[in-house]
């Protein structure tokens, strides 16, 4: 059996009361008055019949096992929608939904909690309208996790949560905020379109995304550097901008659906991939494109000591005032790397034109200040003058 109502006000108790008795729950363009709150199930003056639910107990703990089926399309919810513990006892009811629940194009009026659900099938919560603070904390979605075109007009709280499968949240907004701290994404994340109406950043401390070698969080960084440049934080838009390039990078290397090819495939695809090695050593590695000035500043560094110590070993080949250095020191060869590197040429140190080696070396090493100076320039210069 099924409970189903269509287009009719509906009194949260009944709809308690049908999902404590194992039934599907179907409410299509309805609304619901009075607070859907799971924890109501146990409180004894409410005279639940919960002989068809399977509750495990424990000395701090109560875990129930909800095997219907809830399907909300277009309803409104006036009170709080609660499938979570009381706020004071955040331990104390954990809810499992063995089957997919929706509530696509529904209007919660009032606070949402699912705090600590665990979601085995669909989650499904297209289109909604969450006008106050909606909280899926430390929540476990097993199956999909569907949050695309919603609209949190209060906080989205979302920290701690686990998806297990895709999680996708297309042109979602949050207009007062969101938390995603220490979530963990294990597969596809879709955040195309999310955006912030408010100057308020979401968290995203300990974020972890999986399959990140794959390029699954390039839009969520996206987001988070859009919502960064709006609310002014410009070091941080540039960090989420750093983020942003690497995840599509990786995701241009791998590709789409690069899990489910054949051996043959991928190999194929990885082989085509070393296309974007340049990419790699210049743009990721080495210019951090253009967020890491540090380490073009590291990497001209090296090059100046390298090119010093080989400019001193024996029979290195450079001259001084028309006398060959048989035994150059370490500071004549550092001295002569540094204004090779900085193609200043004194001319006082020079490599002998007959020695091919050194004079390679020394146009290898003007090649590469020329380029490093400019890179780091550049790269301070956005790095430390936007805004």
């Amino acid at each position: 059996m099924a409970y189903q109502r269509e287009n009719q006000r509906v009194v949260a108790t009944e709809i308690l009361q049908a999902i404590a008795s194992g039934e599907d729950v179907r409410l299509d363009r309805c609304t619901v008055t009075g607070q859907l709150d799971v924890n109501r199930l146990f409180v004894k003056e409410e005279n639940f019949d919960t002989s068809a639910l399977s509750v495990t107990e424990t000395d701090d703990t109560s875990a129930v096992e909800l095997v219907s089926l809830l399907s909300f399309d277009g309803c409104t919810f006036e009170d709080n929608v609660c499938f979570a513990p009381p706020w004071d006892r955040t331990s104390k009811l954990k809810v499992h939904f063995k089957r997919d629940i929706m509530f696509n194009s529904s209007v919660f009026c009032s606070q949402v909690r699912f705090s600590k659900a665990v979601f085995a099938g669909l989650a499904g919560f297209d289109g909604c309208s969450f006008n106050a603070i909606s909280t899926f904390r430390d929540a476990v979605f097993c199956g999909r996790a569907l949050f695309r075109t919603v609209t949190f007009n209060g906080y989205g709280l979302f920290d701690g949560c686990s998806f297990a499968k895709e999680a996708r949240f297309t042109n979602a907004c949050f207009a007062r905020g969101g938390n995603f701290t220490k979530v963990r994404f294990g597969s596809k994340t879709d955040f195309a379109g999310v955006h912030s109406t408010s100057k308020s950043v979401p968290v995203y401390e300990s974020v972890k995304f999986v399959k990140r070698l794959h390029g699954v969080d390039e839009t969520f960084w996206r987001f988070i550097k859009q919502a960064s440049q709006e609310a002014g934080y410009y070091q941080l838009a540039g960090e989420a901008f750093y983020s942003e390039r690497c995840a599509n990078l990786c995701k241009r290397f791998f590709g789409t659906n690069y899990d489910t090819l054949p051996r043959p495939k991928k190999i194929a695809r990885l082989a085509t991939g070393a296309r974007l090695l340049p990419e790699l050593v210049f743009g990721r590695l080495l210019f951090g494109y253009g967020e890491r000035p540090i380490r073009i500043l590291v990497t001209g560094v090296i090059v100046i000591l390298l090119c010093a110590i080989l400019y001193v070993l024996p029979g290195s080949g450079i001259v001084c005032r028309d006398i060959s250095l048989d035994k150059p020191g370490l500071m004549d060869g550092l001295y002569f790397s540094i204004t090779t590197f900085t193609t200043l040429g004194f001319g006082d140190i020079y490599p002998n034109p007959d020695h091919l080696p050194t004079r390679a070396l020394a146009m290898f090493e003007a090649v590469c200040g020329a380029c490093l100076m400019a890179l780091f320039i550049v790269s301070l210069a956005k790095r430390y003058s936007r805004g």
